[in-house]
């Protein structure tokens, strides 16, 4: 009877290091899998931002972790489907937008911060907003209800008096397709719009919009990571060698765009990852912050569920370091930055 009891921990625990994942190895400690490279699927959506993904592929950083990467493109819309369907193992996304999923309980750890600054609420060149606060009233078009662009556009109304929780809203979000906000704040439809690149900055080239937040360039959120690294629950708990190993390609991917922004949005184009110009994505990548922190992260975690907690959008008692240290994985040899 005693043997049989060693004999079925010893099966759990190798049960348990195999993993459920593709790609989760039988050697945790070395992260391979029969001394093979790790097979990895890693979401992306086709937005300019998430250039660090595409270069930690294309310039060989998974590579050099020994990872074997899938790319795999998700919809942006519903990047917390394709990670509780098991989808892809590593994925970048919105600070602000996964705040409540993970709250929900989405099977997420986020490791690291990207870069700042995509996201912006855009008012007609004539308008007589100056302020976020002169918005109170107003109509604001968004891409969806927990849409980042949402988010952001709550959080800083909060920060300037105005009402922004369901129960008591003192502006109206109404929702439109991502590509068509441009067009129904040049038809009076809304008073403004809350919208990410590349849509924003097209937007502002083309009908002369202004920006009352961009967050590469306004207080607070110039200083905050946007767009963050994460790993499903189910990798960081089978295989955290392999968590960390992508992680670690992913802050090289990222700090090697801030180098190379024009080389790597054209890597970007000839790899078909995004749409655009060399010209626009060029710029846009000179203008957002890609130098990736681990700390930045956190602490993006933990401004937003501090923020969300306050105006009522996460549930009552939640306390910003708790969520930030439970949403959360550090690793203990890995540095802020690379």
């Amino acid at each position: 009877m005693q043997f049989s009891k060693k004999f079925t921990a010893a099966l759990l625990a190798a049960i348990t290091t195999v993993g459920l994942l593709t790609g989760c190895g039988k050697d945790p400690a070395s992260g391979k899998e029969d001394g093979k490279p790790i097979h990895l699927k890693v979401g992306y959506s086709n937005g300019v931002c998430q250039a660090g993904l595409f270069a930690a592929k294309e310039k060989g950083f998974f590579k050099e972790e020994g990872l074997d990467v899938e790319m795999v493109q998700i919809d942006p819309a519903h990047a917390s489907d394709a990670i509780a369907a098991g989808q892809v193992d590593v994925l970048q996304g919105l600070a602000s937008k996964m705040i409540q999923p993970i709250s929900n309980g989405l099977p997420v750890k986020v490791v690291a911060g990207i870069h700042t600054g995509c996201t912006y609420l855009l008012v007609k060149k004539e308008a007589p907003y100056q302020t976020i606060g002169d918005l109170k009233g107003k109509k604001i078009g968004v891409a969806g209800l927990a849409d980042a662009g949402t988010i952001i556009a709550k959080r800083a109304l909060a920060k300037a008096g105005v009402q922004v929780s369901d129960k008591n809203l003192e502006v109206q979000f109404t929702v439109f397709g991502r590509n068509d906000l441009p067009m129904v704040l040049d038809q009076g439809q809304v008073d403004a719009i809350a919208v990410g690149d590349p849509v924003a900055s097209i937007a502002m080239e083309k009908y002369g919009y202004r920006a009352l937040i961009d967050t590469a360039k306004t207080a607070p959120f110039d200083q905050e990571y946007c767009c963050v690294a994460m790993v499903t629950s189910k990798l960081a708990k089978a295989n955290p060698k392999a968590a960390e190993k992508a992680t670690r390609a992913i802050l090289k991917g990222a700090s090697w765009v801030q180098a190379h922004p024009e080389e790597a949005a054209k890597l970007e184009l000839d790899k078909k990852y995004v749409a655009g110009n060399l010209a626009l994505n060029t710029s846009l990548l000179k203008k957002y912050h890609f130098i990736p922190s681990v700390k930045g992260g956190y602490d993006a975690i933990k401004a937003n569920a501090e923020e969300l907690a306050a105006i009522g959008l996460l549930k009552e008692g939640t306390e910003g370091k708790k969520f930030a240290d439970d949403a959360f994985l550090f690793f203990k040899d890995m540095p802020d930055s690379l």
